[in-house]
């Protein structure tokens, strides 16, 4: 005994409740309209579907992402009031339908491009070159910047090494010149000190000296009165005679 089923399409009860939810539910303006697929680069949107669907659902869900790109690249008119009433059950009516108004406007933007892309991601993706670029752009500056600092860092510290080297043998040589100045003060003393020895006697050796000249000046004094001491005799007598 063999068991057959029928599809969605073949059961009359899923199409009805298509209908009536067509009815009842709230649609985009857009989706009005119809959009050929084989113009569309569906390669370029797919990473916007798949960054959509995760912010809405708070987390990756690739076989959320996966039901969407099936239904785009199944038909090439695909019908996207269909496709709202799908998603409707994972991402709640007003989410369904705010995502599938953004997604249809995208396709008709790429629809009519001569690139197959849209307009709207064609911009962003300028800005994030751009972006990209003025990032690159600070970044090498502020490599420069840090370049230039440790350059100069560089020359401070060996400036500072230089001129403790200059202090080291500018403080050896103020050193070596005063060791100069004292051994010549040295030498000079001594020097001095010799001819002052040789030149002078010695206060003994003076006072002996005068001493012994004394003596020898009293003795020839002595002399000289022995010697006179007759003629004053004489000269005394005249005197007296005379008177």
């Amino acid at each position: 005994m063999m068991y057959t089923g029928t599809t969605a399409e073949q059961d009359n009860r899923f199409s009805d409740k298509e209908k009536k939810l067509m009815k009842v539910m709230k649609f985009g303006d857009c989706l009005t309209k119809r959009v050929d697929m084989s113009k569309v680069k569906l390669d370029t949107i797919k990473p916007w579907i798949a960054k959509k669907i995760t912010e809405v659902l708070g987390m990756e869900d690739d076989v959320i992402v996966e039901f969407v790109f099936n239904q785009l690249e199944d038909e090439k008119f695909p019908d996207p009031k269909k496709m709202q009433i799908n998603l409707t059950g994972f991402l709640n009516g007003k989410n369904a339908r705010v995502f599938m108004t953004d997604l249809w406007e995208l396709l008709l933007s790429a629809q009519d491009s001569p690139t197959g892309i849209p307009e709207i991601l064609m911009e962003m993706k300028k800005e994030e070159i751009k972006k990209r670029m003025e990032e690159q752009e600070r970044m090498n500056e502020i490599s420069k910047k840090l370049e230039k600092r440790e350059r100069e860092e560089k020359e401070r510290r060996r400036d500072r090494s230089r001129d403790r080297k200059r202090s080291r043998s500018r403080d050896r040589r103020d050193k070596d010149r005063d060791r100069d100045r004292d051994r010549r003060d040295r030498e000079k003393e001594r020097s001095k000190s010799k001819r002052s020895s040789t030149r002078s006697p010695s206060r003994s050796d003076r006072k002996e000296h005068s001493t012994k000249k004394e003596t020898e000046n009293n003795a020839d004094n002595n002399g000289r009165d022995k010697s006179a001491s007759p003629d004053k005799v004489l000269s005394n007598v005249q005197a007296k005679l005379v008177n």
